[in-house]
């Protein structure tokens, strides 16, 4: 027989360890703001994706048309982003390098591979599965767009990221911090 909690019984009646999960009801609801502890709850995800393609023959990045935006709930929040795509090359020793932008900020930056650079030394058109993914930390609580760049280390091919026959996917979620 359940003991119910009055004003003689009170609360402070209560002894630690005595109410155990069997004794809540599991249509209760606990509100996250009563749960503690920073132990990286996905708070949203969100997901982009494209079947075009971005081609380019530029030595700097250029922007691709796979994008996400989020908008974090806290400053403290984390950002996993997570990439699937296909590049593609169309001549023999080329490098493809790809790299992921927070707006104008270029989430690599300082690395010249990016997040990620593929090589082909055969003779001819190339097509490789693409993946990158980051733990970013922007500590805003505004709208901000991921989107993926690209850009080739042979000015004289082009590369092409994503195709009509393909669909390419950036994947964002909002860690709580």
């Amino acid at each position: 027989m359940p003991t119910e909690i009055s004003g003689s019984t009170g609360v402070n009646k209560i002894q630690d360890n005595t109410i155990v999960n069997a004794d809540i009801n599991s249509s209760a609801a606990i509100a996250g703001s009563k749960i503690s502890g920073s132990f990286g709850k996905v708070l949203q995800v969100v997901s982009g994706t494209s079947t075009g393609s971005t081609s380019t023959s530029s030595q700097s990045y250029v922007a691709s048309n796979l994008a996400a935006t989020i908008t974090p709930t806290s400053t403290s929040s984390k950002i996993y982003i997570n990439v699937t795509a296909f590049v593609q090359q169309a001549a023999q020793q080329n490098h493809c390098t790809i790299t992921i932008y927070r707006d104008s900020t270029d989430l690599a930056s300082g690395q010249s591979k990016g997040f990620g650079n593929w090589y082909s030394d055969t003779s001819g058109y190339t097509e490789l599965f693409a993946g990158a993914s980051h733990l970013d930390s922007p500590s805003s609580t505004s709208a901000i767009t991921y989107k993926i760049y690209i850009k080739t280390e042979n000015s004289n091919s082009a590369m092409y990221i994503g195709s009509t026959a393909r669909r390419q996917t950036i994947t964002l979620m909002e860690i709580a911090g």
